[in-house]
């Protein structure tokens, strides 16, 4: 039931960096759900994961090893190893160390990364017996492999990609995700992977993947839910004939902050298309804030509410909901009189009730669209955000009801 999601665009090989799949049986027999990732020697890499307390044990071992030397990202799906103790971290690190046998590298240059069912332990004998076959199969044409691969509820693989010229040499950003429900990542089960052949200097990079995932990982939301097992990693191989990016400025790093940004942006939207059980894509702006945490604190509010998310799968304009999200977001000294309200681009509350120009049929046509904004301007201030989310459907609920059976 994908929004707007067709099949993956071209997504162009990065230099220095490879992708494997394989099949282990984690939860289906012949399911292809160990993925390997190969970085050229040199690489950096940078990420930021879940703010979930409860993280999973990959996560507690990539956190410790990713701002080292790192040659090889290691994913399984069908298994969250998260919710399993110590043991689980055990698992974590001795799936790493298989690898690092395998090929000869040092085991905290291997990063761990499960997705799957909460609280069941990690079948270490299946990860490790497809490892060969992961290792066998790489390259760095299988993208969009590798982003089925990592899929869990998602109906559609994620990916997009860009490349731009600079000083006549061609740069590439290329990345995949997976995510389709427990999202709002909230970060520093989603999953992201995006990886450029530019040469960055290592705090740049962390500063990097940490601006363009406040920009698009965390703001998207489906339902409210912060995954246990979030991370998104951005690697910067250094195999393009151009110096290294030292700082942020300059032309070279501005052409690659745009890329990084709108590879990280379409990657997260996809997530929000491919919400489980979505039937729209919703975007909602808030202008006008104080400051940027009351805009974001109204725009969860709002994509959050159970009765506005059902009257979204009804295509219902029932904008008291939407009025009454806005009151609870919990902003000080909020003067209703002040705020308009609008359904795309028709005005549907303006101060402190209903539009005097406002028809429901006008709303029940913006409501009938696969795509729709909900603008409120809270007349606070110069500050804006905006956040995608999905609406709440019937088969969002059997998706996650029938999850483990």
């Amino acid at each position: 039931m994908a929004v707007g999601l067709g099949p993956l665009p071209t997504l162009h090989p990065v230099p220095g960096f490879e992708l494997g799949i394989a099949s282990a049986g984690i939860k289906r027999p012949g399911r292809k759900d160990v993925v390997i990732m190969r970085c050229a020697e040199g690489s950096r890499v940078a990420g930021v994961t879940t703010t979930n307390a409860f993280c999973a044990a990959p996560v507690l071992v990539t956190r410790e090893r990713m701002h080292g030397p790192v040659r090889y990202l290691l994913t399984n799906t069908g298994n969250a190893n998260a919710g399993t103790g110590p043991q689980g971290l055990a698992d974590a690190r001795h799936t790493c160390a298989a690898l690092a046998a395998i090929t000869g590298s040092d085991e905290t240059a291997v990063l761990p990364f499960s997705t799957g069912v909460i609280g069941e332990p990690l079948p270490v004998q299946k990860i490790e017996s497809a490892l060969q076959a992961a290792l066998d199969d790489l390259s760095p044409d299988h993208w969009a492999e590798a982003a089925t691969g990592i899929m869990t509820t998602d109906t559609l693989p994620k990916g997009a990609s860009r490349q731009f010229q600079h000083d006549g040499v061609t740069v590439t950003v290329t990345g995949i995700s997976k995510g389709a429900g427990m999202i709002r990542p909230n970060m520093a089960t989603m999953l992201g992977y995006i990886a450029t052949d530019a040469k960055v200097a290592g705090s740049v990079l962390q500063d990097l993947v940490r601006d363009a995932a406040n920009k698009s990982f965390n703001r998207i939301t489906i339902d409210g839910d912060t995954s246990t097992n979030d991370c998104c990693m951005l690697i910067a191989t250094g195999q393009a004939a151009l110096p290294e990016i030292t700082e942020a400025a300059g032309e070279l790093f501005g052409k690659l902050k745009q890329a990084v940004l709108e590879v990280f942006m379409e990657v997260a939207q996809a997530i929000v298309r491919d919400g489980e059980g979505a039937t729209k894509f919703v975007t909602v702006q808030v202008n006008g804030g104080g400051n940027h945490q009351e805009c974001l604190d109204v725009a969860y509010a709002v994509a959050h509410s159970p009765l506005i998310k059902t009257a979204l799968f009804a295509s219902d304009p029932n904008w008291g909901r939407i009025l009454a999200a806005v009151g609870y977001a919990g902003v000080r000294d909020l003067d209703v009189s002040k705020i308009d309200v609008f359904l795309g681009e028709v005005c549907i509350a303006s101060q402190g009730g209903r539009s005097p120009s406002y028809t429901e049929e006008q709303g029940a046509a913006v409501m009938a669209r696969e795509e729709i904004t909900i603008r409120i301007e809270l007349g606070r201030g110069d500050c804006s955000e905006t956040i995608w989310t999905t609406d709440l459907s019937h088969e969002y609920v059997k998706i996650n009801a029938e999850y483990r059976t």
